[in-house]
């Protein structure tokens, strides 16, 4: 299939980070930093960007980039667009409703029951991410932010020991993603929910799950919140 041209909105593209290092292939750091540019809310919903103007933004030729949206295709966050290239795509109100309840009724009690049974070593492991977290708050990093978020979240449910479970809500996040993060970073509210995370894991620590199970319900809360306010 040949390169398509520049689309129109090339200039729009955010600064995505160039790719390097040997841990996968480019088509799977491709589908990574698209992934999450998706979820921050990078790339906007309803518009075309064509995998060569991605491709120059990353740094590599279109055919990964290309192989990579094929992916996110198969996720359902973005259409093809014959001859054209990818379109993004929207999530309605009713499905962040649906995501935001199914993720309510996953997590918190999982979160919940780790507050028995998470040991002290494997909950501090996630101090780092949730730092990250309200480091790239404060900076008004999107990227980051929602990639230390990721990391933070699932490796938290990951200690549930069930993977699947993990498999769905990174399915669910990755479906609703954060719309209107650069909105919230302007009018100062993200650092809130950035916050949460310590807050989440200071009360598993602490064997609290009346804490924990609060700390859940306001988090998930407060991110539809984000987006209701958002929209």
């Amino acid at each position: 299939m040949r390169d398509m041209a520049p689309d129109r909105q090339g200039a729009d593209l955010p600064a995505l980070p160039r790719l390097g290092g040997r841990r996968s292939s480019y088509r799977e750091r491709v589908a990574d930093a698209l992934r999450a540019a998706l979820i921050a809310g990078e790339l906007r919903p309803g518009e075309v960007y064509s995998a060569p103007s991605l491709a120059a933004r990353f740094g590599v030729s279109a055919t990964p980039v290309r192989e990579a949206m094929l992916d996110l295709a198969k996720e359902g966050l973005v259409d093809t667009v014959p001859n054209k290239g990818f379109r993004v795509t929207a999530v309605s109100d009713a499905q962040l409703d649906e995501y935001t309840h199914i993720r309510s009724l996953i997590e918190i009690p999982t979160v919940v029951e780790l507050a028995r049974t998470a040991d002290r070593v494997s909950l501090e492991a996630l101090r780092p991410a949730a730092r990250e977290i309200v480091t790239a708050a404060v900076a008004g990093d999107l990227i980051a932010y929602v990639e230390a978020d990721t990391r933070f979240h699932l490796g938290l449910l990951a200690l549930a020991g069930n993977a699947h479970l993990v498999e769905v809500v990174a399915d669910l996040r990755g479906r609703s993603r954060l719309y209107g993060l650069t909105a919230l970073v302007q009018a100062g509210r993200l650092l809130a929910s950035a916050e949460e995370h310590l807050e989440l894991l200071d009360a598993l620590l602490e064997r609290d799950e009346k804490a924990v199970r609060a700390v859940m319900t306001r988090h998930l809360g407060h991110v539809r919140g984000l987006w209701a306010s958002a929209d």
